[in-house]
């Protein structure tokens, strides 16, 4: 009886492991980033969390939304706030191009284009004190340090 149990348990086991459906290790999803991506990959992830926050700090809580937003009796426009002249200064200073006010007021109505107006202003000409009050209640100085740090 003792020679027969060990010799059934084994045929069972075996006759369960043939039941039990193997998997592959999966695959990492698409390429393998260096270390180096990776944190450029974090931080452009992290200025564009930081952008949602500031937009929707100065917009009154509409951040990305389609809706138009004017504020300050018509003088700043957009969901980063912007007046007209602001943004013909800076898209001449960053592109070498001149826009009229009607195409200011289009290009900070949307929000792909003025998200990277404001990433410009913000990280490469270090003006984030241009937006005073949500600049202290997000700590957008600290974050942008923080961010600049994990490069």
């Amino acid at each position: 009886m003792k020679a027969t149990l060990p010799l059934g348990l084994l045929v069972s086991s075996l006759a369960l492991a043939g039941c039990v459906q193997q998997t592959a290790p999966k695959a990492m999803p698409g390429p393998v980033l260096s270390v180096q991506e990776a944190k450029v990959y974090y931080a452009e992830q992290r200025k564009n969390e930081l952008l949602r926050d500031l937009a929707t700090c100065e917009s009154g809580g509409h951040g990305e939304s389609d809706r138009l937003i004017v504020g300050g009796r018509g003088r700043y426009i957009g969901r980063f706030q912007f007046s007209p002249p602001t943004v013909v200064a800076y898209v001449r200073q960053k592109e070498g191009r001149e826009l009229s006010l009607a195409e200011a007021k289009e290009l900070a109505h949307d929000w792909e284009q003025a998200s990277e107006l404001a990433k410009y202003m913000i990280f490469d000409l270090d003006r984030a004190g241009d937006w005073p009050l949500c600049a202290r209640k997000l700590g957008l100085r600290q974050q942008v340090e923080e961010i600049r740090s994990a490069l």
